[in-house]
């Protein structure tokens, strides 16, 4: 019987159903195939792998995924879609044009902020003066909790590629691991392909190597920004549906961070943010959206997607 190799450490670069491209320390990458479901692994994984014997192809398999630091996913009452592991921060490319949907925007914030990872909202297409206006002012309360040091949000212009806007950028994905997440029409491609010539050939050349083919747009792949690999983006789909339910109702308070810095002020310890009197919550959306006060759309958002969680639990 032909003896097996040592286990070898590397990260998940890509993956399409159980086919996952591994690339090692010193940069090779080679085609694995994860061993039982327990080590079914997503991109931004480490994890330990092993070379097929001499004789039996060139596929490796996954012996073992390490342990995460974080994962970022979505959940809706028929599946869970994880996105990516062991990441530093999510960035949210939204744009003046096309109008962005705030709860769309807010789901995805909630899940980064449910996973202990830090967001960053970009909002793209600068150059269009009087749509940018609108849409800046309608991330009044994200650029308030911004200020806060709770989410960063970045104006950019895609389209022009200024020097300012890339240095701008480039400071926030310096030495980190970013999941690029962003709507149709918001320039992800543009930006992925900005900040890594060649993008597309690469793509393609993974979703050729994992036999992904035509199912491109539905995998997800991790880029180098910089020589050093110091610096990494992970592009990955499924911005349209974004479930949250492995949020539980009670916790998606904690999930919202203009919500939560007047939650502590509620008379009763349960409080939903709904209607219960002394509610400190209420108190502030009454006040209006300003420096003690909340946005009457985030609770909406909120009231909103307290009842969806509600009722699919019951």
């Amino acid at each position: 019987m032909a003896e097996r190799s040592a286990l070898i450490e590397g990260t998940v670069v890509a993956s399409h159903g159980r086919h996952c491209m591994v690339e090692t320390p010193d940069g090779e990458r080679r085609i694995c195939h994860p061993r039982g479901k327990k080590s079914q692994a997503v991109v931004g994984d480490h994890v330990l792998w092993q070379a097929a014997p001499p004789g039996q192809g060139a596929a490796g398999s996954i012996e073992k995924v390490l342990q995460r630091r974080n994962l970022f996913y979505r959940q809706d009452t028929i599946r869970t879609k994880s996105f990516a592991a062991n990441l530093d921060q999510v960035l949210i490319l939204i744009a003046a044009e096309p109008v962005f949907s705030e709860s769309q925007l807010a789901r995805a914030l909630i899940a980064a902020e449910a996973a202990g990872i830090r967001p960053l909202i970009a909002l793209n297409k600068s150059d269009l003066a009087e749509s940018f206006a609108r849409a800046w002012e309608r991330l009044l309360p994200y650029r308030r909790m911004g200020a806060g040091q709770h989410y960063g949000v970045l104006p950019l212009s895609l389209a022009l590629s200024s020097a300012v806007d890339r240095a701008a950028l480039m400071q926030q994905l310096t030495a980190k691991t970013t999941l690029v997440l962003g709507p149709s029409g918001s320039g992800k491609s543009t930006l992925i392909n900005l900040l890594v010539p060649g993008a597309a050939v690469l793509t393609g050349a993974l979703s050729q190597a994992l036999n992904s083919g035509r199912h491109t747009t539905t995998s997800t792949h991790w880029y180098w920004i910089d020589q050093a690999r110091t610096s990494a983006l992970i592009d990955s789909p499924g911005f349209q549906e974004f479930g949250l339910q492995h949020i539980a109702p009670m916790q998606l308070a904690a999930c919202m961070p203009d919500i939560a810095a007047h939650a502590g002020h509620c008379k009763f310890y349960n409080c939903t943010h709904l209607h219960e009197p002394g509610c400190g919550v209420l108190e502030a959306v009454k006040k209006g959206a300003g420096a003690d006060g909340a946005s009457a759309i985030r609770h909406k958002i909120y009231s909103d997607l307290f009842a969806e969680l509600s009722h699919t639990r019951y």
